[in-house]
């Protein structure tokens, strides 16, 4: 059973930046074979993806409100995925939570296409 944990969510003001961090455990295959993603979610809205993986082939993509500000990585020696945030906006203030499931196969940044989640770490962004 995979299991996710994030960390690294605070307070910062506008303009700052944050680095996510999620460990993932309790498997033995490749996390390159690993599709993740960071997920947010604002209160009483709900869960989008922001960034996603797939290091197998290298694939890596965001959505257009974070384009050039976040970068997702990953280091599969420490079972580590990050997620750099910076030039932070208060609208990207939420719950961020990553996401995994095995193979590339399935949407990039619909929750239901992902088995496995984390309990979720949160940012405050304020203006």
């Amino acid at each position: 059973q995979v299991q996710l944990v994030e960390s690294g969510g605070g307070s910062v003001q506008a303009g700052g930046s944050l680095k996510l961090s999620c460990a993932a455990s309790g498997y033995t295959n490749s996390m390159n074979n690993m599709a993740m993603a960071w997920f947010r979610q604002a209160p009483g809205k709900e869960r989008e993806g922001v960034a996603f993986i797939y290091n197998n082939d290298g694939r890596l993509d965001y959505v257009d409100s974070v384009k050039g500000r976040f970068t997702i990585s990953q280091d599969n020696a420490k079972k580590m995925l990050y997620l750099q945030m910076n030039n932070l906006k208060p609208e990207d203030s939420g719950m961020f939570y990553c996401a995994a499931r095995w193979g590339l196969s399935g949407s990039r940044y619909l929750p239901d296409a992902y088995r496995y989640w984390g309990q979720g770490t949160q940012v405050t962004v304020s203006s």
